[in-house]
């Protein structure tokens, strides 16, 4: 239990038709029972990860005063920086020992989904941060389309059946930094215990441990992917959709020891969302014994209903 399955994405996009129904088979076990996963050979180098944390290292050196002239009013967070201590768990009123930056989608062609999403904000004391992070943001994307087509697969439908749904989707790859602690935290922790909001998270190896799980029988594991492998777990919004088949599992990032205190700690997830009109009504495979557990709502207004939940919109 200690140990969360290990897959590597060949064997589903490149291997013959055993290989393939193999992996379908074991991620869908996986998200069943845990609702994480450590994956091998996604669509990203790892030199562009190395060289993506050390531009985000370089950004959030820069003076606090320099951060907040991207932190925009109005866009709850989903572009640009947010301060430390702006966002919260759901459910909890101390704020998390964090602060952040996120892109969200760049759409290059004619697709009117346009005029749903602000601009990304650019950066102009570090020339590369910006364009690296479009390219995790792409190879995050194709590893995540073939991820969904594996539980398609398991789910009983139709291989593409996400396809469309998250081409132009409204995912968001966040760059978070943790902070040295300086002094005893006060009832917060560098992340509370939450579930994410998305369809899936694709998560590359933290600069530090701190990752746990919370298990069926009610105790926290930590989450500590092997080299060249990278974390996926179920968000809500695939949890929903699938009538609780697939398991959203509550995590969160624990503050060190007291001797490790001084070391902070970056972290880059990658929330794959669908595009906002995606009907999240849950499928009529995953329906037993008539019993549905969630209201029929699309993936736009859950979102924003979960922003406001955690402090990043306001009513």
């Amino acid at each position: 239990m200690n140990t969360i399955p290990r897959l590597d994405l060949t064997a589903f996009v490149s291997g013959n038709t055993e290989n393939k129904r193999e992996f379908v088979s074991k991620i869908g076990a996986a998200f069943e029972e845990f609702g994480f996963v450590c994956i091998k050979n996604i669509y990203i180098e790892k030199k562009d990860i190395d060289t993506y944390y050390a531009s985000i290292a370089n950004f959030f050196a820069l003076p606090i005063e320099v951060k907040q002239k991207y932190e925009i009013e109005g866009l709850a967070g989903q572009r640009g920086y947010t301060s430390f201590g702006k966002e919260h768990a759901k459910g909890s009123e101390a704020p998390d020992l964090k602060e952040f930056w996120q892109m969200g989608q760049t759409v290059l062609d004619h697709d009117k989904i346009k005029e749903e999403y602000p601009n990304n904000v650019v950066v102009s004391e570090i020339s590369e941060f910006n364009t690296l992070g479009l390219k995790l943001y792409r190879g995050f994307e194709q590893t995540g389309m073939h991820i969904l087509r594996a539980i398609a697969l398991y789910l009983g439908l139709e291989e593409n059946y996400f396809d469309n749904h998250i081409y132009n989707g409204n995912s968001i790859l966040r760059a978070i930094y943790y902070p040295p602690i300086s002094q005893e935290p006060k009832n917060a922790i560098r992340a509370e215990a939450h579930e994410d909001i998305n369809l899936i998270t694709l998560l590359v190896g933290a600069s530090a441990e701190g990752l746990q799980l919370l298990t069926n029988e009610n105790k926290w594991i930590d989450i500590n992917a092997p080299e060249d492998y990278f974390v996926i777990n179920v968000g809500d919004m695939l949890q929903r959709l699938t009538n609780n088949k697939l398991k959203s599992t509550t995590h969160r990032v624990v503050n060190p020891p007291k001797e490790k205190w001084a070391t902070p700690r970056y972290s880059i997830p990658f929330f794959l969302h669908p595009r906002s009109e995606m009907d999240l009504t849950c499928l009529a495979s995953c329906i037993e014994n008539n019993e549905i557990h969630y209201a029929p709502i699309s993936a736009g207004a859950y979102l924003e209903e979960r922003l406001i939940e955690i402090g990043l919109l306001k009513k």
